[in-house]
């Protein structure tokens, strides 16, 4: 597959990781190669089997996990990624990328590749609206980071505002738009 339709799909620990699944069917079906990077935190949601199963291909978690043969895998990964789609992507995951903290796998992913970056936030109002939270976003975009914005819905704490994760039809538009 070339390096351009190869996609690496970076989850964070979110409630709207299960949404994962979908963009990842959506992605194959337009003949796309989708290899995940799961943070530590994304696996207290849902077993990289699922991911794993629906990819075809390895998912990627830990930063000192056994390679599977020897390459440095953040490197290997950010050289064959045409996009590093973050989807969904937390308050956390965002501020790291913003102050250029490399302490998993993803973050290391990011720094290192070449390719076009889209973000999609995932997280309650208060956090979303957070000043921090929006310098950090603001900050990404004036470095050329995309990022397709929340909308408003129902968060799982039950109250309604701007933060969840942009439908799957709108990511896959923005995914589409930068190949």
């Amino acid at each position: 597959m070339k390096k351009d339709k190869n996609i690496i799909l970076g989850v964070t620990a979110s409630v709207a990781i299960y949404k994962g699944c979908d963009i990842i069917r959506r992605l194959t079906e337009k003949g796309f190669s989708v290899t995940v990077v799961m943070t530590q935190e994304a696996e207290e949601f849902i077993k990289p089997a699922l991911f794993q199963s629906l990819t075809g291909n390895k998912v990627y978690k830990g930063l000192f996990d056994a390679p599977d043969s020897w390459e440095v895998e953040h490197i290997s990964l950010a050289e064959k990624a045409g996009l590093v789609l973050i989807a969904p992507a937390t308050a956390n995951i965002i501020a790291k990328i913003a102050h250029g903290i490399c302490d998993d796998l993803l973050t290391c992913v990011v720094s290192a590749t070449c390719a076009s970056i889209l973000i999609c936030p995932a997280m309650n109002e208060n956090m979303y609206k957070n000043k921090i939270t929006q310098e950090n976003i603001k900050k990404l975009k004036s470095l050329g980071y995309k990022f397709v914005e929340p909308r408003k819905g129902r968060f799982a704490c039950g109250k309604v505002g701007i933060g969840c994760l942009a439908e799957v039809e709108t990511i896959i538009k923005e995914v589409e738009k930068i190949f």
